[in-house]
C-alpha cells in the first residue's frame, strides 16, 4: 500500500479523521493541509506541523508506522481540534517538552488542543500545497519584521535608559565627589582644631608636618602637642595611637591631654608615662599607643627625653654628623608602661632634632633601612628653613614605604 493510500482512511471532512503515515513529508503534508482545511491561522498552522514532525520524526525514520487521529468539534459559539499522534511501536514515550505548541502525552499518544475559528465552511478539495507555503513564508516573514522593529524600538529605548543611567551616574559621582570633599574639609578643620598652632620660642625653630594615611579621612592617630611650662622649657609630646580615623583621633588625644596636664602639675618627666597609663587605662582597655617625650631649654639647649615604645629621634648637627638618641621604654596599654630612665643631651646652636612616627620610616625590607635613609635625607635637607624640611623628608621618605600610613615629621633646631 502507497503512502497516499495508508493516508486516505477518514470520516468526512468535519467528523473523525485517521490517517496511517510512513513518511516524514507525507505527515507534514497531512497536518498542513488538515490545518488549513479547518481555516487555522497561517502562524498557528506552522507551529502545529513542526511540532507533529518532530514528535513523530523518530519512529519514521526508524521505519516505525504513527498513526494521526484528527477530531474537530464545531459548536455554535466555538470549537476545537484535538489531533492525536499515536505511536503503538515506540520503545519509549516522545518527549513533548519544547515543542513549538504545547503538547499532552497518553501513554503513546501525543496529543494537541487547538481552538478551531468562528464558525465557517470548512474548506473542500485539497489546497495547493505551493500556496500553503508561501502564506506561511509570508507569515514568517512578516513576524520576523515585527520582531526586528521591536528588537529596534527596545534597543533604541535601552540606549535611551543607558544614557539616562550614566547621566545618573555621572551625577551621584559628582555629588559623592562632593561629599567627600565637604567631608575631608570637615576632618580637616577638626584636625586643625585638634592639633596646637605655631609656637613661637626665643632660641628655638619648630616645625611639624602630617600626612594621613588616606585622603579620605585627613586625621588619624599621629598626634603632636607642645607648649612652654612656667619655667620657659618647651615640652613636646609625639603620640601613635594604634589604628586610624577618628577612633585613633580620640586615643591619641586622651593621651596628650594626660600628659599635658601632668607636666603642667609638675610631675617628673620620668613618671609621666606611666602616670599616663595608669590614668587612661582604667576608661580605656583597647587604647594602645606609643609615646615620645621631649624637654628643651631654649637658653641653655638642654635636652631630655623620656620614651615609650616610640621610635628614637635622630639629632643632626651642623656638621652633618648624625646619631638616633635611643631610650627604652613601653608604650600606653603595654605591660609595664614607662620609660626606663631619661635620655640627657645638649643641643648646640645649629642642631636639628627630628621627632616623627613610624609612617615616616616603614620601608620593604627591613626596619633599619627606613632608619638610614632618614639619616641620610636629614644631613642632605639640614641647610634648608626648618619650615621647610619636615615636608621635604617626608616627600623623599615617601619613595619607599611598605603601606600607607599616618605620618607625622617634626622637627626642632636650636638657634644661635
Amino acid at each position: 500500500m502507497t503512502d497516499q493510500a495508508a493516508a486516505s482512511r477518514h470520516v468526512g471532512p468535519e467528523g473523525p479523521r485517521r490517517t496511517t503515515h510512513r513518511s516524514l513529508p507525507e505527515l507534514r503534508a497531512t497536518v498542513r493541509s488538515l490545518a488549513a482545511s479547518l481555516r487555522l491561522p497561517a502562524e498557528l498552522r506552522t507551529r502545529l506541523t513542526l511540532s507533529v514532525t518532530r514528535v513523530a520524526e523518530p519512529e519514521l525514520r526508524a521505519g516505525r508506522l504513527v498513526t494521526l487521529e484528527s477530531a474537530p468539534e464545531q459548536g455554535a459559539r466555538e470549537g476545537r481540534l484535538t489531533l492525536r499522534l499515536h505511536a503503538p511501536y515506540a520503545p519509549w514515550p516522545a518527549p513533548v517538552h519544547g515543542l513549538p505548541l504545547p503538547a499532552q502525552r497518553e501513554a503513546d499518544t501525543t496529543v494537541w488542543h487547538l481552538p478551531l475559528p468562528e464558525r465557517q465552511d470548512i474548506a473542500t478539495g485539497a489546497p495547493d500545497p505551493t500556496e500553503l507555503l508561501e502564506e506561511e513564508l509570508r507569515v514568517a516573514v512578516a513576524r520576523a519584521e515585527s520582531l526586528e522593529a521591536d528588537r529596534r524600538r527596545l534597543t533604541h529605548e535601552l540606549d535611551e535608559t543607558n544614557s539616562g543611567v550614566l547621566a545618573l551616574y555621572v551625577q551621584l559621582e559628582e555629588r559623592d565627589e562632593q561629599l567627600r570633599r565637604a567631608h575631608g574639609q570637615m576632618l580637616r578643620e577638626l584636625e586643625d582644631a585638634l592639633r596646637p598652632g605655631p609656637m613661637k620660642v626665643d632660641g628655638l625653630e619648630l616645625a611639624i608636618h602630617y600626612a594621613p594615611a588616606g585622603t579620605d579621612a585627613p586625621t588619624g592617630g599621629d598626634l603632636y602637642d607642645w607648649f612652654q611650662l612656667p619655667d620657659g622649657t618647651v615640652h613636646i609630646t609625639v603620640v601613635d595611637a594604634l589604628g586610624h580615623g577618628l577612633t585613633s583621633t580620640r586615643s591619641a588625644l586622651n593621651v596628650t591631654h594626660a600628659v599635658r596636664t601632668l607636666a603642667l602639675e609638675g610631675h617628673p618627666l620620668e613618671t609621666v608615662v606611666a602616670r599616663t597609663d595608669e590614668i587612661l587605662m582604667p576608661y580605656d582597655r583597647e587604647l594602645m599607643a606609643t609615646v615620645l617625650l621631649a624637654r628643651i631649654d631654649p637658653v641653655s639647649g638642654d635636652l631630655t627625653l623620656a620614651n615609650g615604645s616610640h621610635p628614637p629621634p635622630l639629632l643632626v648637627s651642623e656638621d652633618g654628623t648624625a646619631r638616633f638618641l635611643e631610650v627604652r621604654g613601653r608604650g600606653i596599654g603595654y605591660p609595664m608602661a614607662g620609660s626606663e630612665r631619661l635620655w640627657h643631651e645638649k643641643l648646640a646652636p645649629g642642631d636639628l632634632l627630628v621627632l616623627y612616627t613610624d609612617g615616616l620610616t616603614e620601608s620593604r625590607r627591613d626596619p633599619y633601612e627606613g632608619e638610614r635613609r632618614l639619616t641620610s635625607a636629614t644631613v642632605r635637607h639640614r641647610h634648608r628653613p626648618t619650615e621647610e624640611i619636615p615636608g621635604a623628608l617626608a616627600e623623599e621618605m615617601h619613595t619607599v614605604i611598605l603601606h600607607p600610613d599616618d605620618t607625622l615629621a617634626l622637627t626642632v633646631r636650636r638657634t644661635r
